[in-house]
């Protein structure tokens, strides 16, 4: 049987904390999922995470939380990332730096799954090489488990999609995050990895990337400081539903899933 995993983007504030609470158990049964990972770098008020809204989305599920550039935001969040081994920020930050870069769940029937996370670097950081530095992360794991879901956290689709050639065939997935926009380019390259250039977001759609329309738009109009909140409204899902072959981790599938919360 193969391994089954759930993948959820971006989660932006309480409303894309409230989505996974009502929807993932659904989706779990519906694609009997073994794991789930979901990125909650915005869990927290639309930026940043914390101890008590990592806590919330673990009690609704998640095994495992990824982030990206806004783990950093709460900073009284520092000593719950480190301490939080479940809780991973991307590993091409600079030795020193608060959590750690990936991490190893298991399934119930004892299957190991590796998650890495990396930060891409055009337009963004100007951080140590994701490419690089997946390579030093990939041999570790390898000897761990053949299963690795790697959740790219970046900015532009050329630097995603180059990611994607350069490990296809020694990670099961490349995912992409960060834009919060789903792309429709899910598939299975050559190799056996699982590609998607950004699986999306999780929060109010009647906004901009979650923030309340009237705010990013003053924000763009004037160039000026505008206080950021969250959008509450016409909530979904995004996701990506795996299937990964567990002896070679090679991926036997996947599908791009957006769903409309009640």
């Amino acid at each position: 049987m193969p391994v089954k995993l759930l993948f959820i983007a971006d989660i932006v504030g309480k409303p894309g904390r409230q989505a996974v609470s009502q929807e993932l158990h659904r989706l779990v049964d519906r694609y009997t999922i073994d794991s789930v990972i979901a990125n909650g770098e915005n869990a927290a008020g639309g930026f940043g995470i914390t101890e008590e809204t990592a806590k919330e989305l673990f009690g609704c599920g998640v095994h495992l939380l990824t982030s990206g550039n806004h783990i950093w935001d709460k900073k009284d969040s520092l000593d719950y990332i480190n301490r939080e081994k479940k809780l991973v920020r991307p590993a091409n930050y600079p030795a020193g730096a608060a959590g750690q870069g990936s991490a190893v769940i298991q399934t119930a029937s004892g299957i190991n799954i590796a998650v890495l996370n990396l930060e891409g670097r055009v337009f963004m950081n100007p951080l140590d090489c994701p490419f690089r530095s997946a390579d030093k992360e990939i041999e570790r794991l390898r000897e761990i488990t053949p299963i690795i879901v790697v959740d790219f956290h970046a900015e532009a689709t050329s630097e995603k999609m180059a990611l994607g050639a350069y490990l296809d065939g020694r990670v099961s997935a490349v995912l992409g995050t960060h834009t919060h926009v789903q792309t429709a380019d899910e598939r299975l390259l050559p190799g056996g990895t699982a590609y998607m250039t950004d699986v999306g977001m999780t929060g109010s759609f009647d906004s901009v990337i979650g923030i309340r329309k009237e705010l990013a738009v003053e924000k763009f109009l004037s160039q000026l400081p505008v206080r950021f909140e969250v959008a509450k409204k016409d909530i979904r899902i995004n996701c990506v539903a795996l299937e990964i072959d567990e002896i070679t981790g090679k991926a036997l599938g996947i599908e791009r899933i957006s769903l409309v919360c009640r």
